[in-house]
């Protein structure tokens, strides 16, 4: 306990001692942004019998980013305050993980090195927070980069599904993805002078006690390098106690990009293989930018037989336990998801996106836009859309209940950003 306060006192103090060293410069921005997420509930969806037949989510957070330098060293601290209010603010504590993930949560450090949330208030749905997302020092060199603290990494080639990505990857169907959540960790990285690089971090986590441990974290290497036109990614990992490797590749096909990341996980339990595969492409018609992507992701910790009630994810531990840490968001193994950004002016794109379980078959259909209102301030919103049969991943999945399925309708998405 004494170590959670003192950690982060020590990397707050460290501005204030370089800041006295001599010459320096500070930047500060950020941003203010409200959101709202309408819900519905079809007749057979055990959520309904909770909330009613629609929810509505609002939130409030203002960000500020400081960033401070001084010749070879520099702090990034970035801070949220955050309002959240919504019926599914309590009962996405209260769902199975891999349904209560894509619900309003509120963000713990519970599994964090430092405690850097605090949660002010609880009243009713309304939940009042403040944290820092990030808290880091870092240190650069002419060819070396070393940087302890909360930050964020994000490593492989994935577009939709990012099986390289062992901290914090992205729920596909994210719509505002601006910034990912930070984790604690040292990281480190080493140019060569050809062009390639070595990057490696060690993510500190706690256990359900409280106590960190190394098998709840993650420590990974990864190296980048070129081979004539092709770039290629090499990944050693050990990630909450299983042996990971990993390689991608990337190389442009005509006018296309081609690439993809294949990663091999050795649990207790079997070898286990993921991939994703996607070819992006951008071209003008009818006298507008697009820009497409298509992808193949294989997750082999999903279900083989198509099934997802409570018995038979309960029967499949490995996957129920990365549903529930956010490693992975899909049930079952084989995927293909696909999008095309136009943009319909100068200000304004719209993004059709289309995420399909391919064995149900279910999907999920996005329909995103965004506009640019000025400078500093932006539109951003989305209607989405899940298809299929009861029983399915996106169609709702049964509970185990007669008659009652852990399902959802069509929702809308609408965010207004300033930035300063």
């Amino acid at each position: 306990m004494i170590f959670n306060r003192l950690l982060p006192k020590l990397l707050c103090g460290s501005l204030l001692v370089l800041a006295s060293a001599g010459a320096y410069s500070a930047e500060i921005g950020g941003h203010a942004k409200v959101s709202d997420t309408t819900r519905t509930f079809p007749a057979d969806s055990l959520i309904r019998d909770a909330v009613g037949a629609n929810s509505s989510d609002l939130s409030a957070e203002l960000r500020l980013n400081f960033d401070w330098r001084s010749d070879a060293w520099s702090v990034d601290a970035d801070w949220q305050a955050a309002i959240l209010h919504g019926d599914l603010n309590e009962l996405a504590a209260l769902l199975p993980p891999e349904i209560g993930a894509g619900f309003l949560a509120v963000p713990n450090d519970d599994r964090r090195l430092m405690r850097l949330t605090d949660v002010v208030s609880t009243s009713g749905d309304a939940v009042l927070l403040h944290r820092l997302d990030r808290l880091a020092l870092t240190w650069t060199g002419e060819q070396t980069v070393i940087r302890f603290g909360r930050q964020a990494l994000t490593w492989g080639n994935g577009l939709f599904y990012a099986p390289m990505d062992l901290v914090n990857p992205f729920d596909p169907a994210a719509i505002d993805t601006e910034y990912k959540a930070g984790d604690d960790m040292l990281y480190g990285q080493y140019l060569q002078d050809n062009g390639n690089d070595l990057e490696a971090a060690i993510v500190f986590r706690r256990d359900a006690a409280g106590d960190v441990e190394s098998r709840e974290s993650t420590a990974a290497a990864k190296y980048h390098g070129f081979a004539g036109e092709l770039e290629y990614d090499l990944l050693v990992a050990q990630s909450y106690d299983d042996p990971v490797l990993g390689i991608g590749l990337r190389r442009g096909v005509g006018g296309a990009l081609l690439s993809g990341d294949l990663v091999v996980t050795d649990t207790d339990d079997d070898t286990v293989v993921q991939l994703a595969a996607n070819l992006t492409y951008s071209w003008v018609a009818f006298g507008h930018n697009m820009s497409g992507a298509f992808e193949y992701h294989y997750n082999g910790f999903g279900q083989s037989d198509g099934r997802y009630g409570p018995a038979e994810l309960a029967a499949n531990p490995e996957l129920f336990e990365r549903l529930a840490r956010g490693q992975i968001f899909t049930l079952g193994r084989h995927y293909i998801a696909g999008s095309v950004l136009i943009e319909m002016t100068p200000l304004w794109t719209v993004t059709p996106v289309l995420l399909a379980n391919a064995e149900d078959p279910s999907a999920l259909l996005q329909l995103t836009s965004t506009y640019s209102l000025s400078d500093n301030m932006t539109l951003l919103g989305s209607i989405n859309v899940p298809i299929g049969p009861g029983g399915s991943e996106f169609g709702g999945i049964e509970t185990g209940l007669p008659g009652r399925r852990f399902s959802t309708g069509p929702s809308v998405f609408a965010q207004f950003a300033w930035y300063f």
